[in-house]
């Protein structure tokens, strides 16, 4: 999917594109759990992974993962690689003109995960505390219908600045589109500091640094499924403003 993506944007770069998709994600996590896991090994902990897993792990991302995404990357590139943009457009970039600040890509991607962050914010509480004051959750139903209304809130906010965006003459609306959506977990990290200091009994190193990495991979998975919800969402909105528009 990302290969295509990067194929319909005139994307020159496609092998750049391929690693950073394929890599991303996993290369954090991986960071990240490298440092918990070196604390628990210095702290002699049982949650500590053994370093065969850590390299039985890796060699099925060199020879599993890597392969697929690669293979998927030129399926997408030769099947649905094609730019179809729905009216005709200008190779040479318009000048962005000066807005107010409020009208600016910074401001629309920082407020702009507000309210995504304020429709799961006591689904938050409850899911922190299910898994870090060790409650048991059992209201799977409505977690899941919070997290469609996250989806419906981030694609809707993501409409609306790219609105604001194209209205205010600025043509670069799709990291501004996948920034205003993913923004909500920064505020979900903020509450996780919050929740940290008043909601919960732990002290320490040890207890912080495990609570805020496996924050910190929830956030930016977080972060990630609802700038692409964003950026889908607003492409689409795009496409269908331009649809019926005639160009001389």
């Amino acid at each position: 999917m990302s290969g295509s993506f990067y194929a319909q944007n005139d994307g020159k770069n496609w092998i750049k594109a391929m690693a950073l998709s394929t890599t991303l994600f996993p290369g954090t996590c991986f960071c990240i759990l490298s440092v918990l896991n070196t604390v628990a090994w210095a702290r002699h902990s049982m949650v500590a992974i053994p370093f065969l897993y850590i390299v039985l792990m890796f060699v099925i991302f060199v020879f599993v993962t890597f392969p697929l995404s690669l293979a998927g990357t030129i399926v997408g590139r030769n099947w649905n690689g094609v730019a179809n943009y729905p009216c005709r457009i200008k190779r040479i970039p318009s000048p962005v003109p000066y807005k107010k600040w409020y009208l600016t890509p910074m401001s629309i991607s920082i407020f702009g995960g507000l309210l995504p962050f304020g429709s799961v914010f006591i689904e938050m509480y409850f899911l922190f505390t299910s898994f870090w004051n060790y409650k048991v959750y059992y209201v799977y139903g409505f977690m899941l219908l919070a997290f469609l209304i996250l989806m419906i809130v981030s694609a809707c906010i993501s409409v609306v600045g790219t609105y604001f965006l194209l209205n205010a003459e600025n043509h670069r609306w799709q990291w501004t589109a996948f920034t205003s959506s993913a923004s909500t977990a920064v505020y979900v990290f903020l509450y996780s500091i919050h929740f940290y200091f008043y909601k919960t009994k732990m002290t320490g190193l040890y207890q912080a640094v495990f609570y805020f990495g496996y924050t910190s991979i929830f956030c930016f998975a977080l972060s990630l499924t609802c700038g692409a919800m964003g950026y889908l969402s607003a492409s689409a909105f795009v496409r269908a403003i331009y649809k019926n528009i005639k160009c001389d």
